[in-house]
């Protein structure tokens, strides 16, 4: 196991533990999951603080679901998240920021690298919409990063293969990659032994019925988007351990 690395997509602090207790190195603490993950709230911070104490705690600072070209505004909101997460103890923070060209935004990045010091950093996946993810494997590793994490610009790490094999060569041991987006126990092997990553970040999650005994199917709480809200996605311990074994 000392070999790889393992970050646990953790949706709830519930998905932390059982992150913590299936073996997982790290967990990344989102909210707004079928967004690609926005920033958690103050007390699953806080929570998740008091209970993991084998695992790392990485919280992702994204104010808002869509693109990662974010306004002066927003660029304000993110830089309090980052203070934030300091103050309540995370030993790291996930963000990515790009300009309108698609390139990545040096300037918003330097900021939030200053108000990051001493804690590590993931660039996120707004790596995978970049423009030129060569050249912006560049612009990161200069920014100070310590790793980023892909799918390799495909909509799944196993899709991506190619793009994270080059850029892990390309890389050369200036900076992690985290390969992510759809790795789990059935292809986690695989996707090391194409590409010679050794940190992987995946949710291992399972859905979870409710406990709720009544149910009002006629309302929807995502309005017109259908949501499932009697079922609930949350990582698992055993889950968490199968995809460590897998590759381990």
């Amino acid at each position: 196991m000392e070999q790889y690395q393992f970050e646990i997509c953790a949706n709830s602090v519930e998905s932390c533990i059982a992150a913590q207790v299936g073996g997982a190195n790290r967990v990344e603490l989102c909210a707004g999951i079928p967004e690609g993950g926005t920033t958690p709230s103050y007390g699953d911070i806080v929570i998740a603080r008091q209970l993991l104490n084998k695992t790392l705690l990485h919280v992702i600072i994204r104010p808002r679901g869509g693109d990662f070209f974010y306004s002066p505004i927003e660029q304000r909101t993110m830089l309090e998240d980052i203070n934030n997460a300091r103050r309540l103890g995370a030993d790291g923070v996930v963000f990515g920021c790009l300009n309108a060209k698609g390139d990545i935004d040096m300037p918003v990045m330097k900021r939030l690298m200053e108000a990051s010091h001493g804690m590590s950093v993931t660039f996120h996946r707004a790596f995978d919409v970049c423009r030129n993810p060569q050249e912006a494997l560049e612009q990161i590793i200069e920014s100070g990063c310590n790793r980023i994490l892909t799918s390799g610009q495909q909509p799944t790490a196993v899709q991506g293969i190619p793009l994270l094999k080059e850029l892990q060569q390309q890389a050369a041991g200036r900076i992690i990659l985290l390969a992510g987006c759809g790795v789990n126990e059935n292809n986690i092997a695989r996707i090391a032994a194409r590409t010679g990553i050794r940190e992987y970040h995946f949710s291992a999650r399972e859905n979870i019925k409710s406990g709720m005994l009544y149910h009002n199917e006629a309302v929807s709480m995502g309005g017109t988007v259908h949501i499932e809200d009697y079922w609930r996605p949350i990582t698992t311990a055993e889950r968490v351990r199968r995809t460590i074994k897998a590759l381990t």
